[in-house]
């Protein structure tokens, strides 16, 4: 039995979070993979320490880097909403659900290249307030310092969600020397008349023709007096306008605004990717070892679908369901169950 579990080793686990595609349970690893058990597998997972300067070894040979990068941070919940005894496991808001669910946050930063359209996962954190004390913000202001500080990677600037529209997070960023573009929510405080009328709704500003297409000057309230952002109302849809801020002071285009801000969704495009081609919410072990271990190696699988994906021009999507091709044609030939009609 030592031997079996001495057998399992973190490629073996990848491997098989690449080739597995509905069931990404230690046991489905061991009834399918000859000489290993299921104790094996967990006891790899166990013993191993993935972190997330491991992830950045992978993928920094890929990156191209330019001066007009720009970093995006955002979060992701792995769903483990049924579940009551996995640790890690706390209620906290899914943007992907609409609602509060039970799972795993996991915030990420991707380094996207909008010269090339390409984009990587450079770091991610776990969200363990309880066991670390770190707010999301504070995973977000250390991945921030670490590009900055180690990873020496040249970017203009830094895209977010509402989440992290935070004073602390806007001015670090001014600070870095970097601009940041992030849309407030609609009931944030803004004054658009220079201290003439008191500060009101954001969503209640009234907008000339100019302002619609060059954007405006406002002070958020709560920031230090005579801070100054450039704001734009973005319509996404009848049904959606965003408001977006920003420190670039040069920026007078809403459409240019629009483009820059759409660089943010390459984030949510590696959340869905990987929720749905390397099994990152399926584990079902309650330790948070395990489960730290099991997110970096499905963080560690995308990156590597992704680089085979650049090599040969397909999507992930593409290569994760080609892997059931030899499976459907041998099918095909002598199917193992055959159908019969009355």
């Amino acid at each position: 039995m030592v031997n079996m579990i001495a057998t399992v080793s973190r490629l073996d686990y990848c491997q098989f979070l690449i080739g597995a595609q509905i069931n990404y349970t230690c046991t489905y690893f061991a009834d399918h993979a000859a000489g290993i058990s299921h104790d094996g597998v967990r006891g790899y997972l166990k013993r191993d320490k993935i972190t997330a300067r491991m992830v950045w070894e992978q993928v920094k040979g890929d990156v191209v880097p330019t001066p007009n990068a720009y970093l995006v941070f955002d979060d992701t919940v792995a769903d483990h909403n049924h579940s009551r005894e996995i640790e890690l496991v706390r209620k906290q808001w899914s943007g992907n659900a609409k609602r509060v669910i039970r799972g795993i946050g996991i915030v990420n930063c991707v380094y996207v290249n909008p010269d090339t359209g390409q984009y990587w996962v450079i770091d991610y954190r776990i969200y363990d307030i309880d066991g670390d004390g770190k707010t999301k913000l504070d995973h977000m202001s250390e991945m921030l310092e670490q590009v900055v500080q180690h990873k020496k990677l040249p970017f203009r600037g830094v895209l977010m969600d509402t989440w992290y529209a935070k004073m602390e997070v806007m001015k670090k960023i001014e600070r870095a020397d970097k601009v940041y573009y992030c849309p407030l929510q609609d009931n944030r405080q803004v004054d658009d008349s220079d201290g003439q009328r008191d500060y009101q709704r954001i969503d209640q500003l009234n907008w000339s023709e100019e302002e619609l297409k060059h954007g405006k000057v406002i002070h958020i309230k709560g920031f230090p007096k005579g801070h100054r952002v450039k704001l734009f109302r973005l319509v996404i849809s009848k049904d959606r306008t965003d408001y977006v801020v920003t420190n670039d002071m040069t920026q007078d285009d809403t459409q240019a605004t629009q483009e820059v801000c759409g660089l943010r969704w390459k984030i949510e495009q590696f959340h869905r990717e990987a929720k749905q081609v390397t099994g990152l919410e399926m584990c079902q072990c309650r330790l948070q070892r395990i489960q730290r271990n099991h997110i970096a190696c499905a963080i560690l699988v995308w990156i590597r679908l992704k680089q085979v994906a650049a090599e040969t021009g397909k999507t992930i999507y593409q290569l994760k369901h080609g892997l059931l091709d030899d499976y459907m044609r041998q099918f095909l030939r002598k199917p193992p169950i055959k159908m019969t009609f009355a």
